[in-house]
């Protein structure tokens, strides 16, 4: 597993990349596990900052319940590049990890622009978790060829091309 930060060191374009299709909306698609192991699909913001991937729920949310219970998560930053030709489809999976820190519940604040004191910190209510990242892929096409640059915490980058 690794920080968005470890992701920017070990894959930087790639990182670099799938920055920009998370950053250019704030609503994404998160797929978490139910307690009966089905899929849930939830709407979420996703911000990066402090080296860090981030959710905010609000407390006793579903998504919230089922990151506590089993913290695996798939994230999808749907595309507004339909055709895929300019940003991709960024995809992120690993694991949320609860905050509780003040510093970090701080640094999640600033990240998510919702920060309203000088310690960085906000009046909102919310459960906090940051990612530990396994792995990340961006699809793109290319021509006739659908590019996957992916990545695996503690591998290089690779790229498969499709015809």
């Amino acid at each position: 597993m690794a920080t968005w930060a470890d992701f920017e060191v070990q894959a930087p374009d790639l990182a670099r990349r799938a920055q920009a299709v998370l950053e250019r909306h704030k609503h994404h698609v998160l797929a978490t596990l139910r307690a009966d192991g089905s899929p849930r699909v939830s709407g979420t913001e996703a911000p990066i900052g402090g080296g860090q991937l981030w959710f905010g729920c609000m407390p006793n949310s579903m998504k919230g319940r089922d990151l506590l219970r089993d913290p695996r998560f798939a994230l999808h930053g749907a595309p507004l590049d339909l055709e895929l030709t300019e940003f991709g489809d960024a995809r992120i999976a690993g694991r949320a990890i609860e905050v509780s820190d003040p510093d970090e519940l701080a640094a999640f604040w600033r990240a998510s622009g919702h920060a309203d004191s000088s310690e960085g910190g906000s009046s909102m209510e919310a459960l906090v978790f940051r990612c530990d990242i396994e792995d990340a892929s961006l699809v793109t096409v290319e021509g006739d060829e659908l590019v996957i640059d992916s990545w695996r915490a503690g591998h290089p980058p690779r790229q498969v091309r499709r015809k």
